[in-house]
């Protein structure tokens, strides 16, 4: 059945073209942190997406050109809430492990670190502007990227890249990111990386014609959600939630990892 339109809420939905729809993060007070209620309202919106005979292709971006997702929101794990974060079905955000067949374009303008690289890492491709970061900081705080990061970011740049975001968590920019082969295209500061992916869809015919459609559909791994042969010889990941051990320890190593992502961010 169609997606209805969605104009509220910690993520908005809206048709762009008949083919084309936007998913856009929306708590910009809290910098598009996934809380439970951005979870499940981002795991709505995919499975509606997937039920949509007529979308063939979704974009996910911010309501915030200044930030995409800062990850976790840490008020609601410092609150014990960790669990809200992920759902049964989609993982953390509701999104990074959720079974999709449709592709994903993540258009980035700003930061993205922690678990919003996370969910970048789990769309198809990616349109960044040169102004946007993108961060594992996890390590930095004693964390692990258990939310896809760490086996992702391995299949998405060249081992040794992968290997120094992992080690020592320092963002790279845009550029960067396109040029190691993050990012599918890369725009201007102050451009408009959804236009861009928008553009991109458009340019592409073979997204908008019935039979190629199918195709597409086809060449992703029902199961895994992600393209046949991409993850050859790799073993499936072990779902673990990546803060559910914040909402249980110290609160010293609570407010550790809350600062470290305010400081990335501020950054």
């Amino acid at each position: 059945m169609p997606l209805e339109t969605v104009t509220e809420g910690p993520v908005l939905f809206e048709r762009l073209t008949t083919h084309i729809g936007q998913a856009t993060l929306n708590r910009p007070e809290k910098r598009n942190a996934v809380n439970a209620e951005l979870a499940s309202a981002l795991e709505r919106i995919v499975e509606g997406a997937e039920n949509d005979p007529e979308i063939r292709v979704m974009i996910l971006t911010s309501c915030d050109d200044r930030v995409f997702c800062a990850g976790a929101d840490l008020g609601a794990v410092a609150a014990g809430k960790a669990e809200g974060l992920e759902t049964s079905r989609g993982g953390f955000g509701g999104f990074v492990y959720s079974t999709r067949v449709k592709p994903w374009i993540a258009a980035v303008e700003g930061i993205a670190v922690a678990g919003g690289m996370e969910l970048v890492l789990a769309c198809d491709m990616l349109v960044a502007s040169e102004n946007a970061r993108f961060g594992l900081p996890e390590v930095k705080r004693g964390l692990m990227a258990a939310a896809g990061g760490i086996h992702r970011i391995a299949s998405a740049v060249p081992r040794n890249i992968a290997s120094e975001l992992l080690a020592t968590g320092e963002p790279m920019d845009g550029a960067a990111a396109f040029r190691w082969g993050l990012a599918n295209r890369l725009t201007a500061p102050g451009g408009d990386p959804r236009a861009s992916a928008q553009a991109r869809r458009s340019d592409r015919r073979e997204f908008t014609a019935g039979r190629a459609a199918h195709a597409v559909r086809g060449t992703r791994e029902p199961r895994s959600g992600r393209w046949r042969g991409a993850s050859a010889g790799r073993p499936a990941p072990e779902r673990a939630s990546p803060y559910g051990g914040l909402s249980r320890g110290p609160a010293r190593l609570r407010r550790k990892a809350r600062a470290g992502v305010e400081g990335a961010v501020a950054g």
